[in-house]
């Protein structure tokens, strides 16, 4: 995980909530592999939309359940893109985007459960997968944002 400068001269205005906003926009911003923090939000959540998509019909589902991860990816999703088509809010957006990467982790906790049953954690194949899915890509997505978070703090500090 990095970060870059994108521009090193800081803002000169009055308002200052858009001194924030242009600040984090202009200053150094968190990066993870070269992509920001709302397109990765915007890739995760056309991730798990897809996933759900795609796992719900290869395995025949006959329960809506099995769309969890596209419905988790939708605010992922629009929140992303919103995050980048309104900077002056996107502490706002990647908020949201977190609280939404969180309950993805704590949904796929529920994996854990079915390794403790007797039918063991794969008896629904793809509801397993989507819950290890779920708790993993949840969990590494939720510490992403948290780290960018910690790093905005130091940065306004700065």
């Amino acid at each position: 995980m990095t970060s870059s400068s994108v521009l090193s001269n800081p803002v000169s205005d009055t308002n200052p909530q858009r001194v924030s906003a242009q600040a984090l926009i202009m200053g150094e911003q968190y990066t993870v592999a070269g992509q920001s923090i709302p397109t990765i939000t915007t890739a995760y959540g056309g991730f798990l939309i897809l996933w759900g998509i795609v796992v719900s019909q290869l395995s025949d589902a006959a329960s809506f359940t099995s769309y969890i991860p596209s419905f988790m990816g939708i605010p992922l999703l629009i929140s992303g893109i919103l995050a980048t088509k309104i900077p002056e809010k996107r502490k706002l957006w990647m908020h949201i985007a977190a609280t939404f990467g969180l309950l993805c982790a704590l949904g796929g906790l529920d994996f854990i459960r079915g390794m403790l049953s007797d039918e063991g954690a794969f008896a629904l194949p793809a509801a397993g997968a989507s819950k290890l899915m779920l708790l993993i890509t949840g969990s590494v997505y939720t510490y992403i944002c948290v780290q960018s978070f910690i790093h905005a703090r130091k940065s306004r500090e700065e």
